[in-house]
């Protein structure tokens, strides 16, 4: 009996080692098999995350942010033990015993899920298994990648300290708005740091990893607080907060930027502008698309945050002055229903939901507002933002008096009477406060529209190229097209001083005699008869009236002298094109090419020659806080030494290359401050420090700029429909463009200062009769008389007339030659002098007629 007994019990001890050690056997198959092709686990330990990109002003305040996971990545040991504690009691409370995975909290989701027929399937993994889903498995719910988690999780723990887990966990999970990880989370729930978080906000974040559309703060306000609450619960229990924390941090209603508690984090930066932009689409290509939004590079912008809103602000008072000396109301477009206006609320909800721009600041905000009601006289407004008071927000019909209504037809209505003429229920638009100049008090609402009519405008400075400011249209949620960088235009007459850069280094002077006087060009297209602005024709005529007064005529019959091959290559030389048409056309303006490459190329005249590249970064770190992209590459002599003599600064040697003799450059700059004393610029500019530029305007004024610069600033503007069209008749550059220039100016010199262009050594200066291009005695003095700058050492010839080889009345001394070979003329004295040949950028003449 004794042996059957012992023989039994021995029979199933067999069994159960058998069965044990096939289960082993089993177990161990499986995960060798599954174990076999698993990714590496090692590339972990060198965890680089995608992170925002964001760039700072040049004060170090962040003016925007990029980024396709919104990611603010944070090292374990600057992440709060209250809010590692939170993370671990909901989701893995014993992650700091297990070595990877919890046979308890497996052996219990499987138990649930048996009873529950296969409907409560709960995961059960560890932050460890989570981790190695995220990073290298799929999400699945299968076996077979549950057991593949299991292997890779063990494997990581005997890799990586679990810190390092916890910091690869709460770096890279979704906490749903587009946040990735507790720092952003922190921020777009509660707009705080992590160690400003009290425990019931941690617990808030905690309670988002299960499922974050499902616990949303708004929609899902109530099961969030529930989920909220446990995690209180299981910090209580788990020893990481004491009941009373407990009792007082679960009484706490549920707040956060969502639900109106703090404001967002995005409502301290300043609107999205172009400038920033513009950085984004430049760094893009130079670092590409993907790096940039996931590289988390630290960018310092050149942009100088005042000087851009007086940009902005100066051209749109240009854009909307011209809109509304048109007349014509055009309104947004858009529409809300009437049935969605019935109560405040429904109309407040349609329009938050309409898409108009809300960044424009003109004069005081401009708001989207929606006709409510349309009175006999007055209208009724709804405006987003603003409370309503007791007798509503009102439109007066004398609002609307100075323009009239576009039908559906294209015809114009009658000129408005009443805001009925104007508006309709349910019209979308925009309204600004109309306010007193003397105090600022409110005097009544006003309607706005945003302006057809186009532009940009753009400031840099001289010496480095750092772009100061940036203005790319009217408003950029309105259109995001950057009209300073992407728009193609013709820069009209502003590019004069391009062939006047490639005649004076040819051989001419500011002094040179050039004849205005009528011109016939065969073309393909017919016969070409250019003509002056004035319609007039002034004969012989130097060239700095030329400039001043932007002389057509002269200066084709320039291009032709000095040929269109040496003109273009002056342009292409300085950015202007890169490449540009031969053809006398363009000598005034008519190829298309980019503000921006203009106010660069402007800025090597006021430079003294010397190439400058334009740019909106002065530099760019990467995630480790390396330098990889650094404007100035000047060299510091001194920088290095430990201490430098008293009243010495370091030494900063410039390595730019010279693209223009530094005499041509101060003679051109000496013109162009005529063309603002005494030109086409005269009545528009006024600055306090000199001046110089250059109006433009196009054939039929579709386009008209001006281009101007101190001593340290050069700016530039132009205006224009994104349909090329006529402005109008009276539209010009001058008139347009430089109040927008002048206003800008002078803040930037309120705040820069500038001096008098400062000529170089090799200048000898003589004074001429700028009208007639004589010479006069060194004591001459009055309104004609200008001290022009001449090579030093060389005799300047005067009395020399050119004419460009083109036929003209009889009146006029004609000159015949080969275009491309140095000429021998005849002086006013009777001598002769050689002049030429052309420039080239090889070997630049001497300049000057001596």
């Amino acid at each position: 009996m004794t042996r059957f007994i012992l023989s039994f019990f021995g029979a199933i001890f067999s069994l159960i080692t058998l069965g044990a050690m096939m289960v082993a056997l089993a177990v161990g198959a499986v995960f060798w098999m599954y174990g076999r092709d698993l990714p590496s686990h090692e590339s972990l330990a060198q965890y680089t995350p995608p992170t925002i990109s964001r760039i700072y002003s040049v004060e170090g305040r962040i003016i925007d942010e990029f980024a396709q996971e919104r990611r603010l990545f944070t090292p374990a040991n600057e992440i709060p033990d209250l809010v590692k504690q939170a993370f671990i009691s909901a989701e893995d409370k014993n992650f700091y015993s297990h070595q990877g995975y919890d046979l308890r909290g497996i052996a219990a989701a499987a138990v649930d899920a048996v009873a529950s027929g296969g409907r409560d399937v709960r995961g059960a993994s560890t932050i460890t298994q989570q981790v190695m889903k995220n990073f290298l498995l799929s999400g699945d719910r299968r076996v077979e990648r549950k057991i593949k988690e299991i292997i890779l999780a063990s494997r990581i723990e005997d890799t990586l300290s679990k810190e390092k887990i916890l910091e690869l966990y709460m770096n890279e999970i979704f906490l749903g708005q587009n946040s990735y990880g507790v720092t952003a989370a922190a921020q777009t729930y509660f707009n705080k740091p992590l160690t400003e978080l009290a425990p019931h906000e941690a617990a808030t974040l905690a309670s988002m990893p299960k499922a974050p559309s499902e616990f949303h703060p708004v929609r899902r306000k109530d099961r969030l607080l529930s989920r909220r609450n446990f995690v209180l619960k299981e910090m209580y229990e788990n020893g990481f907060i004491d009941q009373a924390t407990y009792e007082v941090e679960v009484a706490m209603p549920l707040k956060s930027v969502q639900n109106g508690d703090y404001e967002p984090f995005r409502a301290a930066l300043p609107p999205r502008n172009y400038f920033t932009d513009e950085i984004r689409r430049q760094l893009s290509v130079d670092f590409g698309e993907g790096e940039f939004f996931s590289g988390g590079f630290s960018v310092r912008a050149t942009l100088d945050p005042e000087l851009q809103v007086e940009a902005e602000d100066a051209l749109q008072r240009a854009l909307e002055r011209y809109d509304r000396s048109q007349g014509v109301w055009r309104g947004t477009g858009k529409t809300i229903p009437q049935d969605q206006l019935t109560d405040e609320a429904s109309w407040r909800a349609a329009l938050n939901n309409v898409n108009i721009a809300r960044d424009i600041q003109l004069e005081n905000p401009w708001y989207p507002a929606v006709v409510l009601e349309v009175g006999t006289n007055d209208a009724r407004i709804g405006i987003e933002g603003i409370l309503d008071d007791e007798d509503g927000h009102w439109v007066p019909a004398r609002d609307v008096q100075w323009a009239r209504k576009r039908n559906e037809d294209g015809t114009l209505g009658r000129k408005g009477q009443v805001a009925g003429d104007l508006v309709d229920v349910g019209d979308v638009v925009h309204v600004r406060r109309m306010t007193s100049d003397d105090d600022g008090s409110f005097i009544r609402w006003t309607l706005r529209q945003v302006p057809q009519v186009q532009g940009a405008f753009m400031a840099m400075d001289v010496n480095t190229g750092r772009v100061l400011a940036m203005q790319g249209g009217f408003s950029y949620q309105h259109s995001v097209f950057n009209r300073a960088t992407q728009a193609q235009r013709q820069p009209g007459s502003s590019f004069k001083p391009f062939v006047f850069a490639a005649a004076l280094d040819s051989g001419y002077s500011p002094a040179t005699i050039v004849v205005d006087a009528p011109i016939e060009i065969n073309t393909p297209q017919g016969v070409w008869r250019p003509k002056n602005a004035s319609n007039r024709f002034y004969g012989p005529t130097p060239l700095r009236t030329g400039i001043e007064q932007s002389r057509n005529l002269m200066t084709i019959r320039l291009a032709q002298e000095v040929g269109m091959d040496t003109v273009a290559r002056y342009a292409e030389k300085f950015g202007v094109y890169d490449n540009m048409g031969r053809v006398l056309a363009n000598a005034l303006g008519a190829d298309e090419t980019t503000l921006y490459k203009m106010v660069a190329a402007y800025a090597m005249f006021a430079n003294g020659g010397e190439r400058v590249e334009p740019t909106l970064v002065d530099r760019v770190q990467d995630r480790f806080g390396n330098t990889v992209y650094r404007h100035d590459q000047r060299v510091c002599e001194d920088c290095t030494l430990p201490n430098l003599q008293a009243g010495q600064g370091p030494t900063v040697r410039s390595n730019r290359e010279r693209v223009m003799d530094s005499v041509t450059a101060y003679q051109l700059t000496s013109m162009m401050t005529g063309v603002v004393e005494r030109g086409t610029a005269r009545s528009a500019v006024n600055l306090p420090v000199p001046t110089a530029g250059k109006t433009g305007t196009t054939n039929d004024a579709k386009d008209v700029w001006f281009v101007g610069f101190t001593s340290n600033i050069v700016a530039g503007c132009y205006i224009g429909f994104d349909q090329p069209r006529s402005l109008g008749r009276g539209a010009s550059g001058g008139g347009m463009c430089g109040p927008v220039f002048n206003s800008f100016m002078q803040k930037a010199v309120a705040k820069y200062g500038g001096s008098a262009f400062r000529p170089p050594d090799s200048c000898d200066f003589i004074k001429i009769d700028r009208t007639t291009g004589a010479r006069l005695s060194d004591s001459a003095s009055g309104p004609n008389v200008v001290a022009e700058c001449f090579r030093q050492g060389e005799e300047p010839i005067f009395g020399i007339q050119f004419d460009g080889g083109f036929a003209m009345g009889s009146n006029f001394e004609l000159f015949e030659g080969g275009n491309q070979a140095a000429k021998q003329v005849t002086t006013s004295s009777g001598g002769t002098a050689i002049v030429g040949p052309k420039a080239t950028f090889g070997t630049l003449s001497s300049g000057g007629l001596y």
